[in-house]
């Protein structure tokens, strides 16, 4: 602020006749001292606000945590019991399938079948009690069937015969 005071005063003294005393071919000789002052005293403002500060404050420091978990604790639960059964039988695209199975604790039992594609019907029983692995027992119902293979021809040969030809009506005049 001090230097703004002594360049106003330097330069009322050098450019702003005082009356009565020969005039300056200054620029500011029209101003009077207090406009040059307001002017200077602008300028120092603006220079002031467009000067790019620190900022006062200090940034957030990143807080790294778990996240509360989404679960609760597990419930306890008994053995598994359960029953079901499934099957398809499909005429039109020759399907016939299914399953059934029953659960009581660490003993499963079931069993599942499929009419393979040579018409007998394979069944297949099985176990599981405790520790003891997957039991199986594969049967068959039925007799496999394979149908005659037909024996097939030579290809007929094909026979070309000429275009047809369309004869162009002639004009008849009565």
């Amino acid at each position: 602020m001090a230097l703004l005071s002594l360049l106003c005063r330097d330069v009322t003294r050098r450019y702003i006749s005082q009356p009565g005393t020969a005039t300056s071919t200054s620029l500011f000789r029209a101003f009077p001292a207090t406009m040059v002052a307001k002017v200077l005293l602008l300028a120092a403002l603006a220079a002031l606000a467009t000067a790019d500060q620190a900022p006062s404050y200090t940034p957030p420091r990143p807080t790294y945590s778990a996240p509360a978990p989404s679960y609760g604790p597990a419930e306890p639960t008994g053995p598994a019991q359960y029953n079901f059964n499934w099957a398809v039988k499909d005429d039109y695209s020759g399907n016939d399938f299914g399953q059934e199975e029953s659960r009581d604790g660490y003993n499963t039992q079931g069993s599942y079948y499929v009419l393979l594609p040579d018409g007998r019907l394979q069944r297949v029983n099985y176990r599981v009690e405790g520790d003891s692995g997957f039991l199986a027992e594969v049967s068959y119902e039925g007799e496999a069937q394979y149908p005659q293979q037909q024996s097939y021809g030579p290809a007929p040969t094909p026979s070309y015969r000429p275009q047809p030809t369309n004869q162009q009506p002639q004009p008849t005049y009565a």
